[in-house]
């Protein structure tokens, strides 16, 4: 039985293995970039996001390493390491996301208020805001010797989360369709390029996250409500292959404003 729980997470862990490349090429570039640059250019705020969800992505797979190894080696203290390096990365993911969404609603809804946060001010908000998510990320490792207090927890981010995502994508997919001064009618051939593509953005993110969503949820309702069996095991841990979107659509993204994503010109 051991060995067949361990099948699914084994077939996860080769597919997130085959994306450290990715997730090593984002920070190189974004380290180049900024010695390029120099400390006195002030990096987007959406990249830093991705540098941090990049490095807790880089986190999820030594975990998983420990996991795997821990299964098929029967070291029960292995397989805790690893869980608990995956508890730890499982709400920034999602709360990393979260702030990527809240960015671009404010740079396309409140673009007033957006070039104000891009000064010291602004930076000082999103650092507190990454040091409280990291501060979330710990306390929900330290939650996962308490199995309910970690599935009660992890439901009410998702819940909230959804929700904050579905307001912040749909009011920004609003703002893009809508038409602009001197764009009468609505004709969608006058909007310009900058518009289509962050229509296309804001499309994308929304449906990896809702992805993401959907699938903790179930799975957070599987721990709750299953018996534990085998086959419930492997069920759970396939609905992590829904999470992969995810955790491609900001590296892909950020490779694609600069310039590294093959087949793209912009």
């Amino acid at each position: 039985m051991q060995i067949l729980k361990g099948l699914s997470p084994l077939g996860i862990y080769n597919t997130i293995i085959l994306l450290v490349p990715l997730f090593i090429l984002v920070l190189y570039i974004g380290f180049q970039q900024w010695r390029k640059r120099g400390s006195a250019a002030t990096t987007s705020h959406t990249d830093v996001f991705t540098f941090h969800m990049v490095i807790l992505e880089l986190i999820g797979v030594v975990g998983f390493t420990f996991y795997c190894y821990g299964i098929y080696t029967d070291g029960q203290f292995i397989i805790e390491v690893g869980s608990g390096l995956f508890a730890l990365i499982s709400p920034g993911q999602t709360l990393f996301h979260l702030l990527t969404c809240v960015e671009r609603y404010l740079a396309v809804v409140h673009p007033v208020i957006y070039l104000r946060l891009r000064q010291g001010g602004g930076v000082r908000i999103r650092n507190i805001s990454i040091g409280c998510v990291w501060c979330i990320c710990f306390i929900s490792a330290s939650l996962q010797v308490i199995i309910l207090a970690r599935v009660i927890s992890d439901f009410v981010l998702l819940v909230f989360s959804s929700i904050v995502v579905c307001f912040c994508s749909i009011s920004v997919l609003f703002v893009l369709i809508r038409p602009g001064p001197g764009e009468g009618g609505g004709n969608r051939e006058r909007v310009d390029q900058s518009k289509q593509r962050a229509f296309y953005t804001i499309m994308a993110i929304m449906a990896a996250l809702l992805l993401r969503f959907l699938s903790s949820i179930v799975t957070t309702a599987f721990f709750v409500l299953m018996s534990g069996t085998c086959q419930d095991y492997v069920l759970i841990w396939s609905l992590f292959w829904f999470t992969v979107p995810s955790s491609l659509v900001l590296p892909l993204l950020f490779l694609q404003r600069a310039g590294k994503l093959p087949g793209c010109k912009h």
